[in-house]
């Protein structure tokens, strides 16, 4: 068993470009990424009072026993992905022991976390660039969703915890 590894976090807002830059980042440092897109609520804890919560939209429950728990003790381990769309399980990831391990996605510098993390890095994007790339990925219909709902529950999290002012880095938005 080896030590716990060195843990980058990569947060920011939807379509700063974290899932590009923390694959990108991967593949230069040959080393794992885990996306939080796997670790959504389940259907069954998707609840008023949960939703409410500044970074209550992940499951840091399952994230905590299904990764960061074996992450740290430098163990490889497994977890399956929750499709949200679905609202269902999907396939299984190994994540194999590495020297260095990416976190990446929205919510990843949540304060139960992040005291695991050796490097927090936060992708901002402007207003405008964010809309039209969510238009862009997501479609008209879904964007009126990340508007109403999902931009501001990001928001929440980022204002109560500081999360963009505690990052060791901030990076101006991916070029997508």
């Amino acid at each position: 068993m080896m030590k716990s590894p060195y843990i980058i976090a990569v947060d920011g807002r939807c379509a700063a470009g974290k899932t590009t830059f923390a694959r990108e980042m991967g593949i230069h440092m040959h080393c794992p990424v885990i996306q939080m897109d796997h670790f959504f609520l389940q259907r069954h804890q998707r609840t008023e009072e949960r939703l409410a919560e500044p970074g209550g939209n992940v499951d840091r429950e399952r994230f905590r026993d299904e990764v960061i728990n074996p992450l740290v003790s430098g163990e490889s381990f497994s977890y399956r992905i929750f499709d949200c769309q679905k609202m269902e399980f999907g396939e299984w990831v190994k994540v194999e022991s590495a020297s260095v391990v990416i976190v990446e996605g929205a919510y990843s510098c949540h304060p139960a976390f992040q005291k695991h993390w050796n490097l927090k890095i936060f992708l901002d994007v402007d207003p405008k660039e964010q809309i039209r790339r969510i238009r862009k990925r997501n479609g008209e219909e879904k964007l009126s969703m990340f508007i109403k709902r999902w931009i501001p529950l990001e928001e929440a999290y980022f204002s109560a915890f500081y999360i963009k002012e505690n990052s060791d880095i901030v990076l101006p938005s991916v070029l997508l």
